[in-house]
C-alpha cells in the first residue's frame, strides 16, 4: 500500500473516484446510524453525476479538493483516497464559510489527511473572505470527536432528512477561523 498522499484541487475527471469514496465511506462509517437498504443502494454513477456536475460549476467561492495517493515515487500518483468540499456558508448565521464533505478511505485514516482534507478547505475559505467556518455531522457519528479535537464547538442542531427518515445532526463551527487553521497546522507540518 502507498505511505503518503497528496492533496490538490479536485477536477471533473475526479468525479467518478470522488463518488467512489463518498460511496465507500458512507457505507462503512454510517451502518446502524443511517438505514442499511439506502446504504446497500447508494448509487456510484449518480453520485459521480453529481459530483460531476458540481466540480464543472463550482465558483463564487466553492471549492474541493482531494487526496490522492503516492506510490514509492513521489511523481507516481495513485487513486483518490479521500476528499472536502467547501464554500460560504447556507447558513450564515452561523459562520461565513461551511465545509461540506470531509470523506477518507477507512485504509487511510490515522494518517493526517482528515486534517490536511480540512486544513485546504479552511484555507481555501479564510482566502475567499470567510472570518468563520462550520460544518454539520451527524449527532450520532462517533467521528463528531475528530472535530471537537480540532476546536470544532458545537453550536447548533437541527435534523436532516436522508431515505424520508429525519436524524439529528450538530453544526461544528470555528469562530474565528483562525482557530481551525491552527488546529489543523500540525498536519501540513506548518
Amino acid at each position: 500500500m502507498p505511505d503518503s498522499a497528496s492533496i490538490r484541487r479536485a477536477r471533473p475527471a475526479d468525479a467518478a473516484a470522488i463518488a467512489a469514496v463518498h460511496a465507500a465511506t458512507w457505507r462503512s462509517a454510517y451502518p446502524g446510524l443511517l438505514p442499511a437498504a439506502y446504504l446497500a443502494h447508494l448509487s456510484e454513477a449518480r453520485l459521480a453525476a453529481y459530483y460531476r456536475r458540481l466540480l464543472a460549476e463550482r465558483g463564487g467561492g466553492m471549492a474541493m479538493f482531494v487526496a490522492v495517493a503516492r506510490g514509492d515515487s513521489a511523481a507516481a500518483t495513485g487513486p483518490v483516497v479521500g476528499f472536502s468540499g467547501c464554500g460560504h456558508a447556507r447558513h450564515p448565521r452561523l459562520a461565513e464559510g461551511e465545509i461540506d464533505t470531509l470523506y477518507v478511505l477507512d485504509d487511510w485514516r490515522e494518517r493526517g489527511l482528515g486534517r490536511r482534507l480540512l486544513r485546504a478547505a479552511g484555507t481555501h475559505l479564510a482566502a475567499v473572505g470567510c472570518g468563520s467556518a462550520m460544518l454539520w455531522v451527524l449527532s450520532d457519528n462517533p467521528s463528531r470527536w475528530f472535530y471537537q479535537h480540532l476546536g470544532g464547538r458545537a453550536a447548533a442542531w437541527d435534523t436532516t432528512s436522508v431515505a424520508g427518515q429525519g436524524f439529528r445532526r450538530t453544526a461544528m463551527v470555528w469562530d474565528p477561523i483562525g482557530l481551525l487553521l491552527s488546529a489543523t497546522a500540525a498536519a501540513d507540518g506548518a
